[in-house]
């Protein structure tokens, strides 16, 4: 949540969270989904994992409808999509359908630097809001001591008689933290001597960009998700033949430090609804869908599953259709594009400053980037509604100029209240999403390109019919890697382009619709494990870096344990 919707009536967010009664989680599972005590590994009174065995033997349910909500482009005024994506699920539930909420897990990356938190706002969150954001249930941690065990397997037998012949000049495998360190993005390791072994050129990512977090989130059980470690590729050796993980032995030990994470984890909301919080990988430099294994689950206990995906719909989105569904099987039955008057007037030129001013004028001139998510959306084949988080200081006359306009479209636009109102809030939205659910048009769902298309026109296809692009561009390195990556049998992978999520374009500062722009691709990534190719666009970093005031300079811990300050 921003500064601009804490300026409404409510109490902040964490104030609002350390408010909530909650129920023992064991009683929510039971109550709502009817998980038994035993198939729960319960992480204190409020959160708890559910076994996988007990996943794995759940019977599959016929007619559970998925239901994706996205967004416009975003922008510092904030869309709310998290919240949104809670105040629908807490909607559903209150006009009597039995709707289960999946989310992804928060990075503390954001929570200490711009961001902040991802777990709602406001009436509309899910709790316990302080350990979702922060630690939760390890599963971060333990995704990043697998990754970096990787790394360190990979120096050790470089140092040990290299049996491999890896070329130390042409390792790929990164090391990663879960937090926002620019000084990190480069580095040379190995320094000091001999004893430290032989230095080279290396770097970090941030976890939830790390090829571990997309397998953790692509992998349908333990057996799968050791055989993708073990199809990492960690470099190549001087006659450029590729190095496993498996050649290092590498999948068993990993894998053994993720068995537990693997297990989704139950939390509630506000209004003690059960939610499914699991994986986090961000939409803008990986693929930005939470875990398989969750939303699958998640469609054998409920009827209704409410999921998001990351940033704007140009970004996560076109992955979850793309990477998601294509790779889990899976065929949504309706979409919620969040929008907000202030985001409008932002994409129609008004200040960050100046929002709080009633201006129509921008509001019908900033449409223009909502109507192309809404474009895209239907290029899926997919019915879709709008949202309206609807601040205090939103006019009646801008509401009314955006209904009007998605209704030149074809598109109904609905004012939501649940940032202050929970789910009575959204609960005419909840509605439409049961009408647009029940029309059953999975017939009609379909992706952006064939497997079968050459991994080029993959990334011209998403650049042009997505973002509105002219085409791409790139320099012959690029150009020859990537014919290279298609010769050598990676050309039936989907594409996961990481570009700014700020604009349709690769310059943030480009707002609206912008149209004919070219993209130019400064490097690819294969991610033999997660069966994608990761295209970087633009100036986007795979390691972001703390803002000049980042929100770590206001959090804090009371002399009796309480945090403040975290949102």
């Amino acid at each position: 949540m921003t500064d601009e919707m804490k300026s409404q009536t409510l109490p902040s967010d964490i104030e609002i969270a350390q408010a909530a009664s909650m129920r023992p989680i064991a009683e929510v599972a039971a109550d709502k989904l009817g998980i038994p005590l035993g198939a729960l590994e319960p992480y204190g009174h409020y959160k708890a994992k559910i076994s996988l065995d007990y996943v794995n033997g759940l019977p599959a349910q016929d007619g559970a409808k998925l239901i994706l909500v996205t967004a416009m482009t975003p922008t510092p005024a904030g869309e709310g999509k998290t919240t949104t994506t809670v105040g629908l699920g807490d909607a559903l539930n209150r006009i009597g359908k039995k709707a289960l909420i999946c989310i992804r897990e928060p990075s503390l990356g954001p929570c200490f630097g711009m961001k902040g938190g991802a777990a709602g706002g406001g009436m509309a969150q899910v709790v316990p809001m302080e350990d979702i954001n922060l630690h939760f249930t390890g599963d971060f941690h333990a995704i990043g001591a697998a990754n970096n065990l990787l790394a360190a397997l990979v120096d050790n037998h470089i140092y040990w008689d290299n049996e491999l012949e890896m070329d130390a000049r042409r390792v790929t495998w990164r090391r990663v933290v879960d937090m926002n360190d620019r000084a990190l993005r480069q580095i040379t390791n190995s320094l000091g001597g001999i004893a430290n072994g032989f230095p080279r050129s290396d770097g970090f990512d941030i976890t939830v960009a790390s090829e571990v977090m997309a397998i953790f989130c692509l992998a349908d059980g333990i057996a799968d998700l050791q055989k993708r470690l073990g199809n990492i590729i960690v470099g190549y050796t001087r006659a450029r033949a590729p190095v496993y993980a498996r050649d290092l032995k590498a999948q068993g030990p990993m894998t053994a430090l993720l068995k537990d994470a693997l297990a989704p984890n139950l939390v509630q909301t506000l209004e003690n609804n059960p939610a499914l919080v699991h994986g986090g990988p961000f939409a803008n430099i990986a693929h930005g869908c939470n875990s398989l294994i969750s939303t699958k689950a998640a469609l054998r206990m409920a009827d209704y599953v409410i999921t998001e995906a990351g940033f704007g719909a140009d970004l996560g989105a076109e992955k979850f259709f793309n990477i998601k569904c294509r790779k889990g099987g899976l065929i949504p039955d309706a979409a919620v594009i969040v929008a907000t008057i202030r985001a409008l007037k932002m994409h129609g030129g008004v200040e960050k400053h100046d929002l709080a001013k009633p201006d129509a004028q921008a509001v019908e001139k900033g449409f223009i980037n909502l109507a192309r998510h809404v474009e895209n959306i239907r290029g899926f084949g997919l019915d879709c509604v709008v949202a309206i988080n609807r601040f205090t200081d939103d006019s009646d006359k801008e509401v009314d100029i955006l209904r009007q306009q998605c209704a030149a479209l074809g598109v109904e636009a609905i004012t939501c209240t649940h940032w202050a109102d929970g789910g009575a809030g959204a609960e005419e939205l909840a509605k439409k999403v049961v009408a647009l659910a029940d029309k059953d048009r999975r017939a009609d769902f379909k992706l952006s390109y064939d497997d079968d298309m050459p991994l080029w026109d993959k990334v011209r296809t998403v650049a042009q019919r997505i973002y509105g692009a002219q085409g791409i561009i790139a320099d012959k390195k690029v150009r020859n890697q990537i014919k290279f990556l298609q010769a050598d049998g990676y050309g039936n992978f989907p594409i996961c382009i990481a570009k700014t999520q700020y604009s349709f374009s690769t310059d943030p500062d480009l707002k609206g619709a912008p149209s004919n722009h070219v993209v130019p691709i400064r490097e690819v990534r294969l991610s033999n494990g997660a069966e994608f190719l990761v295209v970087v666009c633009g100036d986007i970093m795979t390691m972001p870096g703390l803002p000049r005031h980042p929100s770590a300079h206001n959090i804090k811990v009371d002399a009796e344990g309480k945090i403040t300050g975290l949102f």
